[in-house]
């Protein structure tokens, strides 16, 4: 499909925040391509397969995790990006990298961090894949960070809209390579945002049912999850019902992302550069009105009956338990980090408190659990619930 006149073009790229050479460059790939590249061979990226999406630690070889969940977000992404003719190189590369910040144990081990640093300023995962992305994620000899685009970061930076108030981390580093946080995003950063919510809410569903934790006669109560089923039954009798709940997953992704790709066409009809993307005031790409309210009537549900499960909630308040130990550990004796970390720790606060959550956040599950382990000579028990 043609590149639509609002889309990101790696040839009028914003740059890097450190100058490189094109004439170094390895191979015949764009800007953005360069981006996605260095994204997958990143340490942060693989760290990502051991990290906690809804189920901490899971036995299961079949539940998601970060890793698993990035992956479904970027081929949903590029299938928008590419009907509505937008860089599906830019749209992969946030869609890969957005989770990127997450510390072990999802949101628990993030709560967990924010109180540790309350003092210092707290944690966000969001700025803190930005802080990963550009500061401590360095293999390269000439520069800190992965030197990314200035496009690749503005979206990670405000997929979810402007940044009103960026945190200590995210203002450090918008101040040394300025992102206009109080504008909308390209609008293959939001295609983004969009890509991870249709991909969580779906497949989450999944996961939620192969554990036990949802049941189909209590998701049915949605009527438009109904619609879809009674269509699946009608079309497929007889046929496994595991094989048919797969389907609805299916079903439901491509309900959301047909609805996603019209309406933002709407939206962004008369719109003639990327500029107009972000200077419009709202999201050009969008739910429709109706849809919109069932995504959030289903965001509710699963917030009642899966995440906010009492054994989801009792298993979290446990990984936090190790988190907030952990923290407690490296920052009386930042030797027991090891290594570069324990060497380079700083003395004064708040870089001292900063630098312990900074190796913490790239920690995944099982290595958290086995430095617990070593550090208090016992395994934490119940971190697992599936």
């Amino acid at each position: 499909m043609a590149r639509a006149p609002f889309a990101s073009d790696p040839e009028f790229s914003r740059g890097r925040e450190f100058p490189i050479e094109l004439s170094l460059a390895r191979g015949p790939r764009s800007a953005y391509q360069r981006d996605r590249d260095r994204i997958i061979h990143s340490i942060s990226f693989r760290r990502l397969r051991h990290k906690t999406q809804v189920f901490v630690a899971p036995d299961g070889d079949h539940y998601r995790v970060r890793l698993t969940h990035s992956l479904e977000v970027a081929q949903i992404g590029r299938t928008i990006a590419r009907t509505l003719g937008l860089d599906e190189d830019l749209t992969e590369a946030i869609c890969l990298a957005h989770d990127i910040g997450h510390p072990p144990f999802g949101h628990s081990g993030e709560d967990a961090l924010d109180a540790a640093l309350a003092a210092h300023g707290g944690f966000d995962h969001n700025a803190q894949c930005l802080r990963t992305l550009m500061r401590l994620e360095s293999p390269y000899c000439e520069h800190e960070g992965l030197n990314l685009s200035w496009e690749l970061l503005e979206g990670l930076a405000k997929h979810n809209g402007p940044v009103a108030a960026p945190n200590w981390a995210l203002a450090e580093l918008d101040a040394a390579f300025p992102l206009e946080l109080g504008e909308w995003s390209c609008l293959e950063a939001q295609v983004a945002a969009l890509a991870d919510d249709i991909a969580y809410d779906n497949h989450d569903i999944d996961d939620g049912l192969r554990a036990g934790f949802l049941q189909l006669d209590e998701l049915l109560e949605l009527d438009f999850v109904a619609d879809q089923w009674h269509r699946i039954e009608r079309r497929f009798p007889g046929v496994p019902q595991d094989r048919r709940l797969r389907e609805l997953v299916r079903s439901q992704i491509g309900w959301m992302v047909n609805d996603v790709i019209a309406e933002t066409g709407v939206r962004s009809s008369g719109m003639a550069s990327p500029a107009d993307v972000r200077a419009a005031g709202r999201a050009t790409c969008a739910f429709s009105p109706a849809v919109a309210e069932c995504e959030a009537r289903l965001k509710r549900f699963m917030y009642e009956k899966l995440y906010y499960h009492a054994e989801q909630v009792a298993t979290a308040e446990r990984a936090g338990q190790v988190t907030a130990a952990l923290y407690a550990a490296y920052a009386a004796e930042p030797a027991l980090m090891g290594g570069h970390w324990a060497e380079t720790a700083p003395a004064a606060e708040p870089a001292r408190s900063r630098h312990v959550a900074d190796f913490i956040a790239g920690m995944t599950d099982r290595f958290a659990i086995a430095e617990y382990a070593a550090i208090f000579g016992d395994v934490p028990e119940g971190l697992t619930n599936v």
